[in-house]
């Protein structure tokens, strides 16, 4: 069927569709990244470890706020949905091109982890004792995209670099786990060895189904190129991690998710049912 076989749909919200964007009636099975493109219970973590990372980096001479900024801009977001480690080692090393001595990984990641820990402990308090509904925390209109999935017949599955067994807490405590079943992938307790793509492959083989029938929602690069290298197709939640349902995209994600060869980006899920019926040609 042809990409003129049934015309676009009007959009409630911000939607960005690049020329690959095209209908895949194929699709059976969609991957979700989980943090920041489902789970809203780590929102403002980029702020957390940019906290951990200034305290470590002064300015150098001569360096403004913002140039400093854009470096660790670049190891935040630009090694978003990897497993942490990796963004203290790349911090590691940044510092130690500047001058800044050694700093152990592991223990910049735990600084962060603690912090960020905190947040979390409290948000799942207030989910789990109603003091907050589920949905507060779920990017917004997520949950209906979920069910529609379910309604077509769609395998959907969670792929995340955080550590598997909190993604299955976290799954747990805002009521998404019956949409996943046993399709709720993360990262192992060591998670160096950790690769996206290499999950992506397994999954693939023990699906039994090729690259072409795979569609995929994320908020960071690796999904999205990992998607495309394989033959599917992907989506950018550029997700605002300040005020969910904004509307808004975050244009640090929009670029970066764009540049990793995205074929849409949005700001959340208001518009997407329609993007997949339009991709199903329902």
């Amino acid at each position: 069927m042809s990409a003129a076989a049934r015309p676009l749909p009007e959009f409630s919200g911000d939607v960005e569709l690049r020329p690959t964007f095209a209908p895949r009636p194929q699709i059976t099975h969609v991957v979700f990244d989980f943090d920041g493109t489902l789970s809203w219970v780590r929102h403002g973590w980029p702020e957390i470890m940019f906290g951990v990372f200034r305290r470590h980096m002064p300015l150098l001479t001569g360096e403004t706020a913002e140039a400093r900024t854009a470096v660790l801009s670049g190891i935040v977001f630009g090694l978003n949905g990897r497993p942490t480690i990796v963004q203290m080692q790349r911090f590691s090393e940044i510092m130690r091109e500047r001058g800044g001595g050694d700093l152990i990984a592991e223990d910049l990641r735990c600084e962060f982890q603690d912090q960020l820990d905190a947040e979390i402990a409290l948000r799942l308090a207030a989910i789990r004792s109603r003091q907050a509904p589920q949905d507060a925390f779920v990017v917004h209109a997520a949950r209906a995209l979920l069910e529609r999935l379910r309604a077509a017949g769609i395998t959907p599955l969670v792929l995340s670099s955080t550590i598997e067994h909190r993604v299955k807490e976290e799954a747990e405590a805002l009521g998404l786990t019956h949409y996943f079943g046993p399709h709720i992938y993360g990262s192992p307790a060591d998670p160096t060895g950790f690769s996206k793509m290499a999950v992506f492959q397994r999954l693939l083989k023990e699906e039994g189904i090729q690259g072409e029938h795979l569609l995929s929602f994320g908020d960071g690069p690796v999904e999205i190129s990992a998607t495309k290298v394989l033959g599917g197709l992907a989506i950018a939640v550029c997700s605002d991690e300040e005020h969910n349902g904004s509307g808004v995209m975050d244009a640090f994600k929009r670029g970066q998710l764009l540049e990793a060869g995205a074929d849409a980006a949005i700001p959340d899920f208001r518009d997407a049912i329609a993007l997949v019926d339009y991709l199903l040609q329902k």
